[in-house]
């Protein structure tokens, strides 16, 4: 679905290979529009996002079953993360939601995702698989993409840009709060602080996008999201994760994957992990030497020397450290390891460095600088 805005004086849109393909990656400036995102306000347009509508007296209970979150109990005016995973405890989806005005909406990334819920590794969309577990339950599920489409408006000065809009929402991770027309608007932890994702009625988006620029938000895209995004060091599905990551793994452990309750498949895996073992991989923030023009894609391989120790996840510039990208890599890489990022045979094998801030608190060694030194 292509975004609207993308027909605006200096829209550049983004690449077809990209994840978020129809929506604006830059408006020309990529790097002002991330100091905006960090030191002030931006609003990025995120419309490319599906939307699933859960109703019905037994909306939470079900969704309790099916889903790897705890939402028994979740009270109106909240949210939460949530993932789908197999019964191996690998990670097939993930998906924000928000519970407001009887109605459970969950946003997630476009297209099918899961590789495990069907025979020979057959994919189907969220809602393809929540509809496939309704049974008999009293729920109504429906496709609520052509209804809501969100932005998400970012920096330390999102609190007066809201105040502006006469918008009231409290300062807890996952807060919600109607606005009025349908829409509703989400108090986020990341990427960075004072997130929040306002998710207005799609016929409605050049409005919202228009009054909150009047109000004072800069226009971003994709890029400035994302690059907030890798520094917070927050995965992509599809981008940071592979065929065999756990929730463990890339930090989705408590925001997205309750430890403590049963009855959701990859409950067994997720619990034995967090109680009595280590994920066997972990997520990095990797530096980038600064030096070449070509960088490592995702899904290209990390070295140490000739041994194979992970893989690339998202890659971007960022506007103060440099090339960086999100890396999963094998828990045994000490920081101070001396790695190659990309594919040989392409001709993008670059340095790398971990970011020591980034890895298990067991493993931290001195060494930021030094690896932060990689920008050239």
């Amino acid at each position: 679905m292509e975004s609207p805005l993308l027909q605006l004086p200096g829209a550049v849109a983004t690449p077809d290979e990209h994840p978020e393909h129809g929506t604006v990656w830059h408006w020309g400036d990529p790097f002002a529009e991330q100091r905006a995102a960090a030191r002030k306000a931006a609003v990025v347009d995120r419309s490319h996002r599906e939307i699933i509508a859960v109703t019905g007296q037994e909306r939470l209970s079900w969704l309790h079953l099916v889903i790897s979150q705890h939402v028994t109990e979740l009270p109106e005016g909240q949210g939460t993360e949530a993932l789908v995973m197999d019964s191996s405890g690998r990670i097939d989806t993930h998906m924000v939601v928000a519970h407001i005005d009887g109605t459970m909406w969950l946003d997630t990334d476009p297209g099918p995702q899961a590789t495990s819920a069907l025979p020979q590794g057959g994919k189907q969309t969220l809602l393809e698989y929540l509809q496939a577990m309704q049974f008999w339950a009293q729920v109504e599920i429906r496709d609520a993409t052509s209804e809501l489409a969100p932005l998400s408006l970012l920096g330390p000065e999102s609190g007066r840009i809201l105040d502006e809009l006469g918008i009231e929402l409290d300062d807890t991770p996952y807060a919600v709060t109607a606005l009025g027309d349908g829409g509703f608007a989400r108090r986020m932890p990341w990427p960075g602080n004072h997130a929040v994702d306002l998710l207005v009625p799609r016929d409605e988006l050049r409005r919202w996008w228009d009054r909150l620029v009047d109000a004072g938000a800069t226009r971003a895209g994709v890029w400035a999201y994302d690059a907030l995004r890798v520094e917070s060091l927050r995965p992509r599905l599809g981008r940071d994760t592979d065929e065999r990551a756990i929730p463990h793994e890339v930090g989705w452990i408590d925001t997205a994957a309750h430890v403590a309750k049963g009855c959701y498949r990859g409950q067994e895996t997720v619990a034995k992990v967090h109680n009595v073992g280590r994920p066997p991989r972990q997520l990095v923030l990797l530096h980038l030497d600064g030096s070449p023009e070509v960088y490592p894609e995702p899904g290209d391989p990390v070295r140490s020397g000739e041994r194979d120790v992970g893989f690339v996840g998202t890659v971007t510039q960022h506007h103060e450290l440099g090339p960086v990208a999100l890396a999963v890599l094998k828990r045994s890489v000490k920081p101070d390891t001396s790695l190659s990022a990309g594919s040989e045979e392409e001709e993008r094998a670059i340095s790398a460095a971990i970011d020591p801030d980034s890895i298990a608190e067991e493993h931290r060694r001195p060494g930021r600088e030094a690896a932060r030194g990689l920008r050239g």
